[in-house]
């Protein structure tokens, strides 16, 4: 799950770091962990209350089809800081607890690194999730500081992962801190904030909620056991509290640049790594089908926000088709970056937003396999083509939705439209012979 904001120096002279020019933006990322499209009140939700974002929304344009690169977490968050399609890499599924010698590769050029290059400080506050390894940790792949977990997730306050082994970090060593890690975490970025106020900077703000154990911020005596079913057992009561809390966790980060005088210099985007679980006491992923691991809309079509006061409307909503990557793209294109000029998957989204180009119609695709550790019984692959979308089983059944009508896809019309269901496999051939991993 993603949010990110975009601060633009306040015109003094000496606001910027290593002579930069003053148009420069900050950029804060913040990403939420398995939140559901249907688990905001801006997108529908009755009983879960989350007024930042809805607020946000109210402020900014809303997003009805943003997509996560994959429907699990690792691909997505690859995809973000390379902006390319994680399956060049090999990442088609999530890195197993403590698995090494896979994720990001250590030579690959980030949107951390690149911008660390040009002048900005970078941060990384919360879930990494793309490599354990040395050389694929944090400080390794161009953030200055790191304070989090190199995992997927782990318990909300003893702060072990789900096979019991620690994991909390700054930087490259582990750390011990009493406290709920959602309210860590944001400590920790708003200390970074206030250290760079007057500095551009990169902050990636990466909330493990509400993604399991299921760990309210009162829940510190709760029975969760690392190899024990407590630890994906959990209410509803609990679940709405982790997502109302990140929810204002969220406010606090806000405020401050409020506070700071920021607002009206700060681009801000919020979305999520991907859909809701199945397994998840209360996740929503309405009105889609499916949850997180597959490729349904439940799976990947996430939300979405963007505000920037007085280069963005406020209150509108746009059906332009986005993905995670995208926001990568148009970060290096806002901030001058040439690193994403010659290898983009992404768009830039800024134009279109602004109303300066019109919609962009385009292919985005999608594909599930096994990893070396975690299995799918089944895999699937995936296109999206204007308002069509077709799913493949490998070696197995086609389905071919029209969104437009039919968003939650429950007619199949292969059968309807076998010239366009046979025009769209072949794109998925054509893609996937790009993604081979040279």
């Amino acid at each position: 799950m993603t949010y990110i904001i975009l601060t633009l120096l306040a015109s003094c002279p000496g606001c910027n770091r290593k002579g930069l020019v003053q148009d420069q933006p900050n950029i804060l990322f913040i990403m939420a962990d398995d939140l559901g499209y249907g688990e905001l009140g801006c997108y529908g939700c009755k009983d879960i209350r989350t007024p930042v974002l809805d607020k946000l929304a109210k402020e900014g344009i809303r997003f009805t089809d943003f997509y996560a690169n994959a429907p699990v977490c690792s691909p997505t968050r690859l995809a973000f800081l390379t902006g390319r399609y994680q399956q060049r890499f090999g990442m088609d599924d999530a890195l197993y607890y403590q698995e090494m010698g896979r994720g990001i590769p250590g030579d690959v050029k980030t949107i951390a690194g690149e911008l660390a290059g040009n002048g900005y400080a970078t941060g990384l506050f919360g879930k990494w999730h793309v490599g354990y390894d040395m050389d694929r940790r944090p400080l390794q792949q161009g953030f200055e500081n790191f304070f989090g977990i190199l995992g997927g997730n782990h318990h909300l306050f003893k702060h072990f992962d789900k096979i019991g082994v620690y994991d909390f970090w700054s930087g490259n060593d582990t750390i011990t801190r009493e406290g709920y890690t959602t309210e860590l975490i944001t400590e920790e970025a708003i200390a970074f904030i206030r250290e760079n106020q007057k500095n551009p900077f990169f902050l990636y703000l990466s909330h493990l909620a509400p993604h399991f154990p299921y760990i309210g911020s009162t829940d510190e005596q709760k029975d969760v056991r690392p190899k024990h079913k407590s630890w994906m057992e959990g209410d509803s009561g609990t679940y709405a509290a982790m997502v109302e809390h990140m929810d204002s966790e969220i406010g606090r980060v806000l405020n401050l640049l409020d506070e700071l005088g920021l607002r009206d210099q700060t681009l801000v985007v919020f979305t999520s790594d991907n859909g809701g679980a199945e397994y998840a006491p209360y996740s929503r992923n309405d009105p889609f089908r499916g949850f997180k691991s597959s490729i349904w809309e439940g799976g990947i079509r996430v939300p979405c926000i963007v505000r920037w006061p007085g280069a963005l409307s406020a209150g509108e909503v746009t059906g332009q088709v986005g993905i995670t990557m995208d926001w990568t793209t148009t970060f290096s294109r806002l901030t001058g970056l040439k690193f994403f000029t010659e290898v983009q998957d992404g768009i830039d989204l800024l134009p279109i937003l602004k109303g300066e180009k019109p919609i962009e119609q385009r292919n985005l695709f999608w594909r599930v396999k096994s990893g070396p550790v975690r299995k799918v019984p089944e895999a699937y692959r995936a296109v999206r083509h204007q308002h069509w979308k077709l799913i493949e089983q490998y070696e197995g059944e086609r389905w071919l939705f029209d969104l437009e009508k039919d968003p939650g896809e429950s007619l199949n019309l292969a059968s309807d439209h076998p010239m366009l269901t046979d025009q769209l496999i072949q794109k998925l051939d054509d893609w996937e012979s790009l993604m081979e991993v040279k």
